[in-house]
């Protein structure tokens, strides 16, 4: 009765210490995913802002002053 219920603690240890070990590495790639996705948005802003940055010089590009402002 004994060597049953050791066998079972180790069995349980083990299976506690394989769950414990993937918890671990999905945590490693949750923590790189986040610095990833930070990464891509600031880059995203970056490309946003210098988009706009074009579009507002292309508009004012376009823009002629009337005549008498000349």
């Amino acid at each position: 009765m004994a060597d049953d219920r050791d066998r079972r603690i180790e069995r349980l240890e083990a299976n506690f210490a394989h769950l414990e070990h993937q918890f671990e590495q999905l945590n490693g790639v949750v923590v790189e995913q986040g610095k990833l996705l930070e990464r891509l948005k600031r880059e995203v802003q970056r490309q946003s802002s210098a988009m706009e940055t074009m579009e507002l010089e292309r508009i004012k590009s376009n823009i002629t002053k009337p005549p008498h402002y000349q």
